[in-house]
């Protein structure tokens, strides 16, 4: 297979440009010109060409895409413009900044300049003066000539850096590169643009309505002094909070403040609609994100932004605007978004969830074998947590404090204390006594002691970089976990401090120093271990499906409809086996299927 790196060159403008535009709007918009492009086959020698979008497609077109991987620094960019203006679809994609995230870590830069700079492979050159608002024929011959030398260079630091960087890179996650690059360049979800726009319509209508019943205007509940004034009307204190940046005592109306949530339920209806018109005024998310579905659907079919290794545990995230790992699935609005997301004509959606992976990586890593059994045998592991809290048959065991039992397994399996697992609870409007929160975590430790001695291992790890877990699973090589799909968990810049004999650590990331302890390498190194499962059970279902999404620890399908019933099969037998590299992890899932991808319940 021939390895095609490019770089196309595109007008734009002040109001016209990819710093304002998503990918998808921009290389979609009727102002996109393609000015030109530069080519590599292999270690060739770099072409530029430039022209008409006819002589560029005919220039394009005596390559042999079928048999090429094409590579480009950020190929969500040119992988779309090949895709959706040329119509090229080659074997493969590959992108050297996914590779450089996977590589070096989410906390470096991976632009081309630092990248070139980091691995000394040349110097990325300055854009060309007077580019801004000129199209391919306001350009004189020279202005081209420097323009395409400017792309040339770029696509030789590409191809330079690919040769680096993925020299020992796991041909897996090459393949999961390019399954993650192709949801967004070769779309196949469409939109009901019909379903959008009545979503819109009636989140606007109750915005309004509460603006109504809470007889108050949008700029008196946006304000935190105004709004303030409005509860002291009602005979109601506003609640206060300490602010941690000042210290001074500040309004404690964040939609998370427990003083602001309680007057959700106050006994005044009257204060009631204020609070709940407040929170509609605040939240513009769900109009903003469907006024961008509806765009979307105008134009054409659903790219779907994945972001290979947007996470420091690797994990894929949202990009270009449309974050789709954090659709709503509760409250009002429940499914509306997703619902909009629909299979094409004589095709159906599968969303198959693998079920509490975390969990049963960490008593499997522990060798907590009570708990990894339970999990094999199929047994109601938030029942059997509950019984031993509460000390009562399995049988007898409440919604209530199954729910405990369910926060206790998925929560304090990571060193959580006491304090912060009383808060955890009231998240979900749970409320219990600290006293009450310090006995349960102590039963949880006393009972998953292996769990507890792990934390302890990885403890040790940060101080003297020894490997811990389940043996074979995870190697260490100077304070970096190296994970099964043999890519690496870092902790960069670890350093630590000693005060009578306890050490504390903390690693650099962008944000600044955090602190890192041994219950917190356990729950990065149960996510890196479930991204890689994730990862191997994809590439297993793309042999036979198109994958069309992951969010979390679920994988979309779309399938013919004919074939739903063969296609659930198989993708929940590839969801329900273990890598190689994982015996006995007790591993499950639930799916569904449907004709949208909110439909799939």
């Amino acid at each position: 297979m021939d390895l095609i790196t490019l770089d196309f060159e595109t007008y734009y403008n002040k109001e016209y440009s990819l710093k304002k535009f998503t990918t998808e709007e921009y290389v979609r918009d009727p102002r996109f010109e393609v000015l030109g492009v530069a080519v590599k086959v292999n270690n060739g020698k770099t072409e530029w060409a430039s022209g008409t979008q006819e002589q560029l497609k005919t220039f394009l077109q005596t390559f042999d895409w079928s048999k090429s991987m094409v590579l480009a620094h950020n190929t969500m960019f040119d992988g779309a413009i090949l895709s959706w203006v040329f119509d090229i679809k080659p074997r493969a994609y590959t992108d050297t900044v996914c590779i450089a995230r996977a590589v070096n870590g989410v906390e470096e830069s991976v632009s081309l300049k630092a990248l070139s700079e980091k691995y000394e492979v040349g110097k990325k050159g300055d854009e060309i003066e007077n580019t801004l608002n000129k199209h391919r024929q306001d350009f004189t011959d020279e202005e081209l000539g420097r323009l395409g030398d400017y792309a040339v260079n770029d696509v030789d630091l590409t191809y330079d850096l690919f040769t680096i960087m993925a020299r020992g890179f796991p041909k897996k996650e090459l393949k999961l590169i390019d399954l993650s690059l192709r949801m967004f360049v070769e779309p196949v979800l469409d939109l009901d643009l019909d379903l959008l726009e009545d979503h819109l319509s009636k989140t606007r209508q109750r915005k309004e309505q509460l603006l109504v019943d809470a007889r108050a205007s949008k700029e008196d509940l946006m304000s935190n002094d105004k709004f303030a004034k409005l509860l002291a009307a009602y005979n109601v204190s506003p609640p206060k909070k300490l602010s941690p940046t000042t210290g001074k005592q500040t309004w404690a109306f964040a939609k998370s403040d427990e003083g602001f949530k309680r007057l959700l339920t106050h006994q005044d209806v009257r204060v009631q609609s204020l609070v709940a018109a407040r929170l509609g005024s605040k939240s513009t998310l769900e109009e903003t994100r469907t006024h961008r579905f509806i765009d979307i659907a105008k134009r054409g079919l659903l790219p779907v932004p994945v972001r290979y290794y947007a996470a420091h545990t690797g994990r894929w995230g949202g990009d270009d605007k449309i974050n789709l790992q954090n659709l709503p699935s509760r409250g009002a609005n429940a499914n509306m978004l997703k619902r909009g997301i629909i299979a094409p004509q004589g095709h159906s959606i599968i969303d198959a969830d693998s079920a509490q992976i975390e969990a049963r990586v960490l008593a499997w890593l522990a060798e907590q074998d009570d708990l990894t059994q339970a999990f094999t045998n199929g047994e109601d592991v938030y029942k059997n947590m509950a019984s031993k809290i509460y000390d009562v048959a399995e049988s007898e065991i409440t919604k209530d404090q199954r729910f405990v039992g369910k926060t206790t397994i998925l929560g304090a399996g990571y060193g959580m204390g006491a304090q912060k697992f009383q808060d955890q609870l009231k998240t979900f409007g749970f409320d219990m006594e600290l006293h009450e929160a310090r006995r349960v975590i102590k039963v949880y430790r006393e009972t998953n002691s292996d769990i507890k001695d792990l934390w302890a291992d990885a403890q040790l790890f940060l101080k003297d970089g020894d490997a811990f877990g389940k043996q074979g699973v995870l190697g260490t090589e100077e304070w970096d976990i190296i994970l099964p799909s043999g890519l690496r968990l870092r902790y960069d810049d670890l350093q630590f401090t000693v005060d009578d004999g306890k050490y504390d650590f903390d690693y650099k990331t962008r944000r600044g120093r955090v602190r890192i302890y041994g219950g917190k390498v356990i729950e990065n190194v149960c996510q890196a271990i479930a991204r890689c499962i994730i990862g191997e059970q994809m590439l297993q279902i793309a042999k036979r499906y198109k994958v069309v999404l992951t969010v979390h620890d679920s994988i979309a399908c779309c399938v013919k409809d004919e074939e739903v019933e063969e296609a659930q099969q198989y993708i929940e037998e590839c969801m329900r086996q273990p890598p190689e590299w994982a015996e006995g992890l007790p591993i499950d899932c639930e799916s569904g299927t449907g004709k949208s991808y909110g439909g799939c319940g």
